[in-house]
């Protein structure tokens, strides 16, 4: 009897290759496909050569080649491509097979995927991978959501190939339909705001405190010796310190960065569930600022005059002050990304587990550190926990940090040098804890040019009301709804 393969795999580029040699090499047999049909002769040739791997030339021929109940994995990229493949797929299975997404999908996708799939007897799962090539290769953070079903028939080849972290898979169940692209998706805006927060710091130092690249490699070396150790510090000291011909590579690239989407969904999901989520927002913006090169070279000849960097204070005090923002930062952009995740539970009605997130971060995945394992310990404190930042341990770091953030933000802004998602971060904690904001000013002025309404201090809330502040423009009030 033929040998049948333990899961099937669709498209073989960096990502897929490296996740199926990752399989195989845990002891699972894999069919792979790919629509140029001459990637796979390669690839089994290739980098397969000897191993546990059924090379097909046909999605029919994939399906035959698994074990029941079947599962057929798409790495491929997100949009149409996934739809295409599916309805090529569907033909070729049966009632309890199993189609899964390990692609960056936009969450309202994967769930009208699901339901699309069950509707005719199949299962569904859209799961985030993060870890990129190496992660794919050696343990990625994986995120699984859509068909509850589906979760025992993929679980012991999810939870073979991925990272661990202190012994515990970095791979779980997230939730039902698009809870899993939901979360990786959070993921990558935080993976958003923590690159541009310790490129905010790289900047201070390079254009305030004139330091070196040489200097800087050590200064991010020292930290990630400590509680901002992570994969991205550990990264950046590395690239501050690579050479090509005698020269820094780091400032040979030019400053135009490229987005792949999963930050803008985010930002775009927040303002759609109303969630403050500012610091991740400015990372984006400023990706897209950065993108502007050409006008931005125009505007520093017009524009450029005027406050240019100076420090003549303590260094190594700046630089201390410097660490303290940074963290204090970090911690404003994942107690917000953990708020919108509660708000998309709320609306979507996933049972989402906030500790088992932050352990499924913790290794494998571009922002795992050392900070998630202090995540999931306040989950495991408080299980209903509203915000980080009234955590006792993030309040006390925060605290502690307060003074050191502002001095950060504050010189920043006096000599010139952009820090927008530090000072995002700054503003949010200012803003959550102020008992009373502006805002009233703000429903008066809505209330005296469209009759909008607002509530009373004095009364109950859930009481609105009208006034006519001209005179001139009668009791009748707008009705009462939130976009």
């Amino acid at each position: 009897m033929e040998k049948l393969a333990d899961i099937g795999l669709i498209g073989l580029a960096v990502m897929g290759e490296n996740l199926v040699l990752n399989m195989e090499s845990k002891g699972f047999t894999v069919a792979v496909f790919n629509r140029t049909v001459s990637k796979v002769d390669a690839f089994v040739n290739g980098r397969g050569k000897g191993k546990n791997f059924i090379g097909v030339h046909s999605i029919e021929a994939l399906c035959k080649s698994l074990k029941r109940p079947r599962k057929v994995m798409m790495l491929v990229k997100a949009g149409q491509a996934v739809d295409d493949f599916i309805e090529q797929i569907i033909p070729h299975l049966e009632p309890g097979d199993v189609v899964i997404d390990g692609g960056n999908t936009h969450f309202p996708d994967t769930i009208r995927r699901t339901a699309y799939l069950e509707s005719k007897g199949l299962l569904y799962i859209g799961t985030g991978v993060s870890g990129g090539e190496e992660g794919a290769l050696n343990g990625p953070s994986m995120m699984p959501g859509g068909s509850p079903a589906a979760w025992a028939a993929v679980k012991p080849v999810f939870q073979s190939i991925c990272a661990r972290a202190d012994g515990m898979p970095c791979c779980d169940w997230v939730g039902e339909n698009g809870a899993g692209h939901f979360v990786k998706m959070v993921h990558n805006g935080i993976e958003y705001g923590d690159m541009q927060l310790i490129c905010e710091a790289y900047q201070i130092m390079k254009d305030l405190l004139g330091m070196s690249a040489s200097e800087m490699h050590e200064v991010f070396g020292a930290w990630n010796e400590g509680e901002l150790n992570s994969y991205l510090i550990g990264i950046t000291r590395d690239i501050l310190a690579y050479r090509e011909a005698g020269e820094v590579v780091v400032d040979q690239i030019l400053d135009t960065a490229g987005q792949k989407g999963t930050g803008k969904w985010t930002g775009v999901a927040a303002l759609d569930l109303g969630i403050p989520l500012t610091l991740i927002a400015e990372s984006v913006f400023a990706r897209c600022l950065s993108a502007q090169k050409d006008e931005r070279v125009r505007a520093s000849r017009e524009l450029g005059g005027g406050v240019q960097p100076s420090f003549t204070g303590n260094r190594a005090a700046f630089l201390n002050d410097l660490r303290n923002a940074l963290y204090a930062s970090k911690i404003v952009s994942y107690a917000q990304g953990y708020l919108l995740m509660r708000e998309a539970a709320k609306e979507y009605g996933w049972n989402l587990n906030y500790g088992g997130i932050a352990l499924m971060w913790r290794g494998g995945c571009i922002i795992r550190s050392v900070f998630l394992g202090k995540i999931k310990d306040a989950f495991d404190r408080n299980p209903a926990l509203t915000n980080l930042l009234l955590d006792p341990f993030f309040k006390d770091k925060v605290m502690a940090a307060q003074a050191s953030w502002r001095t950060v933000v504050a010189t920043a802004i006096l000599n010139g040098i952009p820090v927008p998602s530090m000072s995002a971060g700054l503003t949010y904690f200012d803003g959550y804890r102020t008992e009373r904001l502006p805002a009233n000013l703000l429903q008066a002025q809505r209330d005296y040019f469209g009759a909008h309404t607002y509530e009373r201090i004095d009364r109950p809330r859930g009481a609105f009301f009208h006034t006519n502040w001209t005179g001139k423009g009668g009791d009748t009030a707008a009705s009462t709804y939130v976009v």
